[in-house]
């Protein structure tokens, strides 16, 4: 009988370790182990045994130098079919556990590089930058303490906003125009569920319709990152990604392993992302109308925006806006609703994305723009002629109100709500605006998520947040117990 010429490798998805499992010849065996030894995995001579419906196999050829050069460059390819860690959203089958933000990485084959991917197992939003950007932030300079590497902020806004979009659309036609222009041959976006319009369904979009289809911000947590799989399989070289900053984080940490030529990164800045369960309770708390709800934004204005279609209940297509103050919001009921990632977050405003859509730092009704690198320039520049702009301006003091915010959180203070309309027209005139309201709003969840994780993961904290988060928490008093 001839010895075997290949060797065929399982994967347990349990453990993610790789196991050789065939009768192998000396020679097979010795060249075998040069491999794996290359990947830290030493290959086990076993016999078949069942592994459950989430095993992968995969065939090789000992001896194939440029099978195994490619292999060695992209590892995670010997994980052919990996199919999730089982496709329910159960974090404790997640590396991060508890603290997995689901971006989608470790539904893919690409989970081979969670450990140095994740955002909440190995923070390095600094080094990252210096990659993606060719410098890290300068923390003397406030701007950049604050806001990231950038090569300039500005407001800007649709002339004409696109029907159906959430503000006016730039996130939209950015992505439209990438595609358009064959810039890019696809874009990794997020549609809604057919059955559930919060329930987020991330795509490989390769029409305008398709990206059209996915406008609005999904409140939910979004496995944006589980169509990598795709991305490679399309044999696609160039495309875009909208992402969050947990998302972009890993995505940016495997970006070499994806074979592109090109890569252009559209940002949206993220916090208090909740579960569908905690977005359930969530509305139902705070919304006069909550079957109606169709998207929602914490504004500027110190109040929540609620936008409202009653054709999502059968109605006739009457559309309204809702606001509710901040101060009004129950807060000793929706404490518990927060994603623990999004409460172990300190990356805000999309550090390592090319440009970043926002609204904070922005006058009311205008979007926040963030141009980080000469990639983000050449995505505003393809909707030059579709937007207006104005220069971003700053005015009042955040420092009081944040320092008065922290025991209100801590004691999930809730103020009746004639008193909180109240207030929330005097804070509305009186209080941060532009780029303070901006740095108000980092404060507050700064502050609030360390002290998050001093209290749930003291273990973590010191390798967790980084240096330009520190010296913004310095800046105040946090309660001692």
């Amino acid at each position: 009988m001839q010895p075997p010429t290949g060797f065929v490798v399982w994967l347990s998805s349990s453990k993610h370790s790789l196991v050789n499992k065939k009768r192998l010849s000396y020679t097979c065996v010795r060249q075998s182990l040069c491999f794996w030894l290359g990947h830290s995995v030493v290959p086990s001579l076993v016999y078949p045994s069942t592994w459950g419906n989430r095993k992968a196999r995969v065939s090789c050829t000992v001896g194939s130098s440029s099978h195994q050069k490619e292999q060695q460059l992209y590892p995670h390819r010997l994980l052919k079919n990996y199919g999730g860690l089982g496709g329910k959203y159960d974090t404790r089958q997640y590396p991060a556990k508890s603290l997995c933000s689901h971006c989608g990485l470790c539904d893919t084959r690409f989970i081979h590089y969670v450990k140095d991917s994740c955002a909440f197992l190995n923070q390095h939003i600094s080094e990252l930058e210096y990659t993606v950007h060719g410098k890290s932030r300068a923390l003397e300079i406030e701007d950049q303490l604050y806001f990231g590497v950038h090569l300039t902020m500005l407001a800007a806004r649709r002339k004409q906003p696109l029907p159906g979009a959430q503000w006016s659309g730039i996130v939209t036609s950015i992505a439209t125009r990438l595609l358009e222009t064959g810039k890019v041959q696809g874009i990794v976006c997020v549609k809604n569920d057919e059955t559930d319009r919060f329930k987020p369904k991330p795509i490989l979009a390769t029409t305008p319709e398709e990206i059209y289809a996915s406008r609005v911000n999904k409140p939910t947590l979004s496995p944006n990152l589980s169509v990598l799989d795709t991305v490679e399989a399309s044999g696609f070289t160039r495309i875009g990604v909208i992402g969050v900053g947990c998302q972009v984080e890993a995505l940016r940490s495997v970006q070499s392993k994806l074979g592109l030529e090109k890569l252009y990164v559209l940002g949206t800045p993220c916090v208090d992302n909740v579960t569908r369960k905690g977005l359930d309770k969530f509305l139902r708390t705070t919304s006069s109308s909550p079957d109606t709800v169709v998207h929602y934004e914490f504004m500027q204005d110190f109040r929540v925006h609620f936008k409202h279609d009653d054709r999502v209940v059968g109605g006739s297509g009457k559309q309204w806006t809702e606001t509710v103050p901040f101060f009004g919001l129950k807060t000793n009921q929706l404490k518990d609703i927060f994603a623990p990632s999004c409460l172990s977050c300190f990356d805000y405003v999309n550090s390592l994305a090319d440009l970043v859509v926002g609204y904070m730092g922005a006058p009311f009704g205008w979007q926040w723009i963030v141009v980080r690198n000469n990639i983000g320039k050449e995505m505003l520049d393809l909707v030059s002629s579709q937007i207006e702009t104005m220069p971003l301006s700053s005015s009042g003091n955040r420092f009081q109100a944040v320092q008065n915010s922290i025991p209100a959180y801590e004691k999930g203070m809730t103020l009746p709500m004639w008193i909180a309309q109240l207030l929330g027209v005097v804070i509305d005139k009186l209080g941060p605006k532009g780029l303070e309201y901006a740095r108000f709003s980092i404060d507050s969840h700064f502050t609030r998520n360390y002290l998050y994780m001093k209290r749930k993961f003291p273990n973590i904290l010191q390798r967790h947040v980084p240096e330009y988060a520190r010296r913004i928490i310095e800046q105040y008093k946090l309660p001692q117990q």
